[in-house]
């Protein structure tokens, strides 16, 4: 699932497009699940084709294309999707095209294999409920001790499952939140209620230094190959992981072997002697 560094590559790639003039809007047929596209083709065009794009954000894990009627095109990417400006790794599973006059692009488009993720035209009212403060923490790159602190010191959940709690801190999945938590020294299944003021630190300075140097590599490309950046080339992070889908491998730290086990139902990947539970 692409997390933040894997979006902001994506937001990094068609930021060309800011200051031209979205020209087209066209829904691309595809044989698989369908992605949520809102609102209808005909609408969406009417308040979308001859806007200037203002500007190109992230939010969390979404790619926010902002035009100059105040509207904002969200390309939410989910599993499996892609914003790309160059060819697809599979024209099949194209979903939209826009096409932008005066911009370093003239096209940009979401590439979507599962059909899981969406793209929505939202009015500035739309947004604010949908992603507004009380939807979204604040944003990964962006946390505090102090607030992440705030917001999950009275949990009683596991550190690693907080972590996942976009509207505690936004941005952060599963793939990063093991590699944090073993740049921190911290256990996975450590209770956040139970946390030190100096294991917060640390979890919010390893926060800030491992997607930084994940966005440096251009996110990470796992086995199954599916995500691309916008120029539909390989990022780079998967050769950095620590602890990530590396069970039964040394510990780069402590040459232990990494251990897995299943949280919420996803795999966390940590070793025992580097983030001892206290």
């Amino acid at each position: 699932m692409p997390e933040l560094p894997e979006v902001e590559t994506m937001r990094r790639g068609v930021a060309g497009i800011t200051g031209g003039v979205i020209a087209g809007v066209e829904r691309l047929p595809c044989p698989r699940k369908p992605i949520l596209f809102a609102p209808r083709v005909d609408a969406f065009r009417r308040r979308a084709v001859g806007q200037a794009v203002a500007a190109v954000d992230r939010i969390g894990k979404r790619v926010v294309v902002r035009l100059a009627s105040g509207d904002a095109v969200i390309l939410e990417p989910r599993m499996t999707g892609l914003v790309l400006t160059a060819d697809p790794p599979d024209p099949l599973y194209l979903r939209v095209r826009f096409d932008v006059d005066g911009g370093e692009h003239a096209s940009f488009w979401y590439w979507d294999r599962r059909g899981l993720g969406n793209v929505r035209l939202l009015t500035p009212a739309e947004f604010d409920a949908a992603l507004g403060p009380d939807k979204l923490g604040p944003d990964a790159l962006a946390v505090t001790d102090a607030s992440l602190r705030a917001r999950l010191g009275g949990s009683r959940r596991e550190i690693k499952v907080g972590l996942l709690d976009q509207k505690a801190v936004a941005g952060i999945g599963n793939l990063y939140a093991a590699e944090i938590l073993h740049v921190a020294g911290v256990h996975p299944q450590a209770r956040c209620d139970r946390l030190t003021k100096p294991q917060w630190t640390r979890i919010v300075d390893a926060t800030h230094a491992v997607l930084h140097e994940a966005i440096k590599h251009e996110g990470s490309t796992l086995s199954d190959g599916t995500y691309r950046n916008a120029l539909s080339q390989d990022g780079g992070y998967q050769n950095c992981h620590r602890v990530y889908d590396r069970a039964g491998l040394p510990c780069p730290r402590c040459e232990a072997p990494i251990e897995r086990i299943v949280q919420a139902q996803r795999s966390t990947f940590f070793c025992r002697f580097c983030q001892k539970r206290r």
